[in-house]
Order: C-alpha cells, then structure tokens, then sequence
C-alpha cells in the first residue's frame, strides 16, 4: 500500500522542525545528527524531516525505525514525489535512532530525542551527541 504524505493546511504553520546535523568535515561517526520530532507519528514527522535535509544527502528512498517507537505507518510513503520504503525493525541495540538511505550516496543515522522530552533535556542531549569529545551517549560503544 502506497501512502501519500500531505501537507498541512496553509492556515496551519508546520511546527519548526528540530532537527542537529554533525559537520560535514568530521570523520566517520557513529550518528550523523540528531531529530527531536513533535510527536510519534511517523506519517506527519518524516515529510518535514526529509524536506530538511542536506542535497547532499541525495533522494532518501529507505527509512528504518523501531517499530516499538514510532505509530503505525504504511510500507511505503510518497514524499515529494519520491517513494519511500518504511521498514520498522525491533532494534534493541539502537531504540532511538531512524536510519536514512540514499542509492548511491549512503546511510545516515539520526539519533531520536523522545518528542515528550523537555526543551532543556532535548538540547542537552542534541548538544552531547555530536559533540566528538563528549563520551558516547547513545548506548554504543
């Protein structure tokens, strides 16, 4: 089943979308940004968080989640014309990160802030993972 992602009503601002990428000129990582989405349906967050990414980045076509985390959401999303492929996975080793892919380009890892978070926390935590000096803070090691 195809799902289409629709926008919001223009008399309806987006939320802002908070949203930390790590700078392009640093060595391989672990988590390449940090996304702290208003709500856990995936089905109105993931169309702002693909709209904002880098160019670079190419057309992402595959998004994997934890299926524990997120709301239920069809196989696939069109998304700006693009079909993207949602695969939910039980991922106890990373709960809290939604992996992106590009043909072509290659796979990033978005390290999830929970949408209840306080602004304080959310802030703390988006500084701190991509902070190269800061110990790991995502359960890896």
């Amino acid at each position: 089943m195809l799902t289409t992602a629709r926008a919001a009503p223009s008399a309806l601002p987006l939320p802002l979308l908070r949203l930390r990428l790590a700078p392009r000129d640093v060595l391989p990582r672990r988590i390449d940004g940090v996304w702290w989405p208003h709500s856990r349906d995936l089905m109105a967050q993931l169309p702002q968080l693909l709209a904002a990414l880098p160019i670079a980045w190419g057309d992402i076509t595959g998004v994997t989640v934890n299926a524990t985390a997120w709301s239920v959401a069809p196989g696939r999303l069109l998304v700006a014309n693009q079909v993207v492929r949602l695969h939910k996975a039980a991922a106890p080793h990373a709960p809290d990160t939604v992996v992106l892919l590009s043909p072509g380009h290659g796979r990033w890892d978005l390290l999830v802030v929970p949408p209840d978070a306080t602004e304080e926390a959310a802030v703390s935590l988006m500084a701190a993972a991509l902070d190269d000096r800061a110990p790991d803070t995502h359960g890896g090691g």
